[in-house]
């Protein structure tokens, strides 16, 4: 077209970008941009509204902000685009601020699109106050009924520890979508309810509703997180044969995972072996996995080779050192642990400090391990000793204070002795929030067993339910138990 002397309008351009979009052509789509700056379209309001779509479609956000902010007129589709682009691209609280900004700017109702985008933002985010305030908008605007929005209040739900919540929205769903289903069986898999994924899913299938990849992740994940080893392999083998997905890298991962979780490590160490992947993040996830499950059960050997690859693929190479590091302590051979320590120093290698977060009201609290510097600070170190000594009278065995002198994953303890970032977080809430709400702590690692005693205990002390979510799964502490069995 351009070869001739008809002139592309701007409905001409803005196809070609949603062409672009849908391909997931940024170059191409930055050539189009291009041109339609030059025939002068770089202000119509449709253009730009598809090249925002086109840009956070293609990953580029800060692409698809460029354009916007550049905009003197916006309509729905354009604010709409923006969130989803922040959204889908992991910067939850961005997507959150322009919807914030649309409220304030603009009379014009949030279609269901943008609720969408909005829940999904919450959802990664696991804040329960923003979603259940988009939950009252989806409902005051009447669209309760849509597909996408009621899959993604089923997943924000389940992800902010309210998995009863996100159960009473999938039942109101007349005829679940794959997309509904694999949203509930994911949740229900976060929360150790292995038995109910399954059956969730042989309900599915009796439906006629055909599962995809993800649908089988989740599954996976719900019997490696309930030890039903044979169920999961099962799972595995009908996939390709009764339900036409091929396996890949992250199911097998999902297997290597529940061997590792019954000691099942020389299995998982060899179907680790024999596993093809794709991409150095899959590489990861799988050694990483074998690597935390080595150490978890003594196995230097394994924990060795695990290591060895994620350094060398140059992916996770802090917390290679320091679960190797961690193995070699746990089994006493401390000259090999602090030498690694030395190694690790030497190169130049940093950890990502662990920490934790509760979100009061509308704001959001995060806590660091050992760092005691913010509001009431003193009086959350206070009722710590307080816990700690009334744990002790109930027979508690934990370290003072949750107290190392070893790394448990990521945690930042090895040159002074200091506090896990979770119980900062919990004595915080117990402080601040009233009693007879339940207590919502998220953390960025896996939570360490002593923790995870400690959190029990104190369940039951003050009578209080508390729910964590942690890199893995939820735990619901309540009258001296957790939800997970101590299987996790």
């Amino acid at each position: 077209m351009l070869e001739t002397s008809v002139k592309p309008n701007d409905f001409t351009v803005s196809t070609v970008v949603k062409a672009c979009s849908i391909l997931a052509e940024l170059e191409a789509g930055k050539k189009i941009h291009a041109h339609a700056e030059v025939m002068g379209y770089g202000t119509d309001l449709v253009v730009c509204s598809s090249l925002v779509c086109m840009y956070g479609n293609c990953n580029d956000v800060d692409g698809a902000r460029s354009v916007f902010d550049s905009m003197d007129h916006r309509n729905i589709v354009t604010w709409t685009s923006m969130i989803a682009a922040y959204a889908q691209n992991g910067r939850g609280s961005e997507a959150l601020e322009v919807f914030r900004l649309f409220n304030s700017m603009v009379r014009v109702r949030a279609n269901d699109f943008m609720l969408a985008s909005v829940i999904s933002a919450c959802s990664s985010l696991g804040k329960l106050v923003a979603g259940r305030a988009s939950h009252g908008a989806v409902i005051r605007g009447g669209h309760e009924v849509n597909d996408v929005v009621t899959s993604t209040l089923v997943d924000m739900y389940g992800k902010s520890g309210c998995f009863d919540y996100s159960w009473k929205i999938f039942k109101r769903i007349p005829n679940p979508s794959v997309v509904e289903y694999t949203s509930i069986i994911v949740g229900a898999s976060k929360y150790g309810l292995g038995k109910l994924s399954i059956e969730l899913f042989e309900e599915m299938v009796e439906r006629g509703v055909k599962p995809n990849d993800v649908t089988f992740v989740g599954v996976l994940h719900g019997c490696s997180h309930s030890g039903l080893v044979d169920e999961g392999l099962g799972f595995l083998n009908s996939m390709l044969e009764k339900h036409g997905v091929e396996p890949e890298a992250k199911h097998y991962t999902c297997v290597v995972d529940m061997y590792c979780r019954v000691g099942r490590l020389d299995e998982a160490h060899k179907l680790a072996k024999s596993i093809h992947v794709e991409t150095p993040a899959e590489g990861a996830l799988l050694w990483g996995t074998l690597l935390s499950a080595s150490r978890l059960h003594g196995r230097v050997d394994i924990a060795q080779e695990a290591s060895r690859r994620l350094i060398e693929s140059n992916q996770q190479v802090a917390g290679a050192y320091v679960t190797l590091s961690n193995a070699y302590a746990s089994t006493g051979e401390w000259e090999i642990a602090h030498g690694l320590r030395s190694q690790m120093k030497q190169a130049g290698v940093v950890k990502d400090p662990g920490c934790s977060w509760v979100e009061i009201r509308d704001s959001t609290f995060v806590f660091h391990a050992g760092n005691l510097s913010f509001e009431r600070g003193e009086d959350v170190l206070r009722l710590l000793r307080e816990l700690e000594g009334r744990m002790k009278e109930r027979g508690y065995a934990g370290g003072s204070l949750g107290l190392v002198f070893f790394e448990v994953e990521q945690e930042a303890k090895e040159e002074i002795v200091s506090l896990h970032s979770e119980r900062l977080a919990l004595a915080f809430a117990l402080i601040v929030i009233p009693k007879g709400i339940t207590i919502r702590v998220m953390k960025n690692l896996r939570m360490c067993k002593d923790c995870h005693e400690a959190f029990k205990a104190i369940s039951g002390i003050v009578e209080r339910d508390f729910i964590v979510r942690d890199v893995n799964r939820f735990h619901h502490f309540r009258d001296g138990s957790c939800s997970c069995g101590d299987f996790w």
